[in-house]
């Protein structure tokens, strides 16, 4: 049986990750990239585990044998569906123990060549979580602004044209609002965040900086590694700054329009206003942030918000971070991008090769 570590999984080129564990068991962390074809539903894999306390392995494995052996067609096949030349075809389960031996078996009297992943996913996020803390680019390049300036849009597009980035927003599914999940689902969990991590500094990897946003240690449901927030700290920082109306229109078209409409919108929206209640004092501002959410007038409720209480919220977060600041001041994103390029470059941090397959930017 052919197998392999995770350190030498980060060599490979092109490969096709088969995570066979049970749903629950993906939802709680995968490797990015892994699809998920699972060997046992989630009430099989329940039903095994009880059978395993309570009778012993034998009996576990009789049962597991006759719940796999007639899905097994359909298994193998689901599998051989996703091959593609030149891929390697990789198993894993929990720990690469009984259900990626199997299967790899299975796949081998099939004429199906697999490798089976040693240690399987527990060896996958064991080994990252020894990686991340070394793998950060030395300076950190932080974007600052009030909410709705566009710090998240801004760095897509200097994604998009080759800058080594690092959306801490998009990995944690949340965002810094009451809007924080809108479009991203319900937020993912520290596995998941810390996976995303990881698979985004590999991309990075070699660039003497990387560009990201002043988010605070605790992002939705995850937190930030200390490394991370050391070198936010000590980055060199851009404060962004566009026009009031932008920032309210920003966000209007961000969260509300595309998703307005749909059923679970509003109680999401409530949800937050309730939260947001409970720390405000100003019996005024609390009477039209109500007003405004039973008419479903969003925009008035973001302009209250945005005045009332997200920007002293943000003035007063400035006061811990040391040093000046570079002032970028943008009509819109697009300008701030423009502007950020040139800083950059007066910076010295220009295009120079390319790094793991992306175009990448060092220090020259």
């Amino acid at each position: 049986m052919r197998e392999i570590t995770v350190e030498d999984l980060q060599k490979l080129e092109k490969s096709i990750i088969i995570d066979i564990r049970s749903p629950i068991e993906f939802d709680d962390g995968s490797i990015p990239g892994a699809i998920n074809i699972p060997l046992f539903t989630n009430e099989e894999r329940q039903e095994i585990g009880t059978i395993y306390k309570r009778e012993g392995q034998a009996a576990a494995k009789w049962r597991a044998m006759e719940r796999v052996s007639s899905k097994l067609p359909v298994l193998l096949r689901s599998i051989k569906n996703t091959m593609s030349d030149g891929e390697e075809l990789i198993i894993h389960c929990w720990r690469g123990g009984m259900r990626s031996k199997a299967v790899v078996t299975f796949l081998e009297f099939a004429g199906i060549h697999a490798i089976r992943l040693v240690g399987g996913y527990k060896a996958y996020r064991q080994f990252i979580l020894k990686e991340i803390p070394a793998m950060f680019p030395d300076k950190a390049i932080v974007l600052h602004g009030l909410t709705g300036v566009g710090k998240t849009d801004i760095l897509k597009k200097l994604d998009n044209l080759g800058y080594p980035i690092l959306d801490l927003e998009e990995m944690a599914g949340h965002r810094g609002s009451i809007f924080g999940t809108i479009g991203l689902g319900e937020g993912n969990n520290q596995k998941s965040f810390d996976a995303l991590l990881h698979h985004a500094l590999k991309k990075i990897e070699g660039s003497a900086y990387f560009i990201m946003e002043a988010e605070s240690k605790r992002i939705g449901k995850v937190v930030q590694p200390e490394e991370l927030m050391d070198k936010k700290l000590h980055g060199i920082h851009m404060y962004i700054h566009t026009p009031f109306e932008h920032r309210i229109n920003h966000l209007v078209n961000e969260y509300v329009l595309p998703y307005s409409k749909d059923s679970w919108f509003f109680e999401k929206i409530s949800v937050g206003i309730d939260k947001i209640l409970l720390r405000i004092k100003d019996g005024e501002m609390k009477r039209q942030l109500l007003t405004t959410l039973e008419n479903k007038n969003y925009q008035d409720m973001i302009q209250i918000l945005l005045e009332n209480y997200y920007d002293p919220r943000y003035d007063h977060k400035l006061q811990d971070y040391a040093g000046e600041f570079i002032n970028i001041h943008a009509t819109n994103s697009e300008d701030a991008v423009e502007i950020v390029i040139n800083e950059l470059n007066r910076l010295l941090l220009k295009p120079d090769s390319n790094v793991n397959h992306t175009t990448k930017h060092s220090l020259s």
